[in-house]
């Protein structure tokens, strides 16, 4: 990640909890209790921590060790609102929670711009990349109220445009026919020691799909669904835009191989 970037990464002991807060869930496989927008989770205590932190998992809060913000928590906390919370200045809440999902697209779009900057093969691209990266970062400084005006949408649409001739160009050096599955269902398919190298997986529901030692190297992975999926022994190095949350929904273990810097989650066996 480039120094001048703010941290891509969730920084929870400088955030006000806003995930906990600011975001809606509903009962399911991946939370416990239904929780509207705007409620703090029954679990929060009053320092802004959670009470069941190293039990999620036991306690039913799956989704919550999934989740990464990309930084947008803390961006907002300390920058956007100055370090005022929203208990001690309770004015704050409607607009805090309304800028952090605004926020945390921003901060999911540096992080791929980023990646982007960070591919050699990306060259031919990289000065228009540049050009909205400084854009981009402008936005995560603005203040609330130009945050909650801003059209994510349209800024989204023209980073991807570069996203895209980002994928192709690194993809074209993989040698051989690549497949297509962009925006594909592939729900449970069976795909172990499947040759995915360069592969197209753009948006691709991949939720419980084994791809246990499937050679995944210098696929495009931006926006694929990985709920569940088995990575076990999967070959990830050189995967384009893969995001540390894809890999917490995901299931793998210690011979999954990761690009940088992404870790392996905790829950990994």
């Amino acid at each position: 990640m480039s120094e001048s970037l703010p941290l891509l990464r969730a920084d929870c002991a400088n955030c006000f909890a806003l995930c906990c807060v600011a975001l809606p869930f509903a009962k399911s496989h991946d939370f416990a209790v239904n929780k509207p927008a705007g409620t703090p989770c029954k679990n929060l205590q009053q320092d802004f921590r959670c009470g069941i932190h190293t039990r999620l998992r036991d306690q039913g809060f799956r989704g919550c060790t999934v989740f990464d913000c990309f930084g947008a928590g803390q961006q907002v906390s300390q920058v956007t609102f100055g370090g005022r919370d929203w208990r001690a200045h309770p004015e704050t809440r409607g607009a805090m929670f309304d800028v952090f999902p605004v926020m945390r697209q921003l901060h999911e779009l540096l992080f791929y711009i980023d990646q982007a900057l960070g591919l050699p093969d990306a060259a031919p691209v990289h000065p228009g990349l540049r050009r909205l990266l400084s854009e981009t970062q402008e936005w995560t400084r603005a203040d609330a109220g130009a945050l909650a005006a801003l059209d994510v949408a349209a800024l989204r649409g023209r980073i991807n445009t570069l996203l895209l001739e980002t994928s192709e160009l690194v993809r074209a050096k993989v040698p051989g026919r690549r497949k297509n599955h962009r925006g594909a269902d592939l729900m449970g398919a069976r795909l172990s020691g499947a040759n995915l190298r360069g592969a197209n997986l753009r948006g691709a529901y991949l939720i419980a799909a084994d791809l246990s030692r499937a050679d995944l190297r210098t696929a495009d992975l931006i926006g694929a669904d990985l709920r569940d999926a088995n990575l076990r022994g999967a070959d990830l190095r050189g995967a384009v835009f893969l995001t540390q949350p894809q890999l917490n929904a995901a299931q793998g273990d210690q011979h999954t191989q990761l690009p940088t810097p992404l870790t392996h989650p905790t829950h990994w066996l």
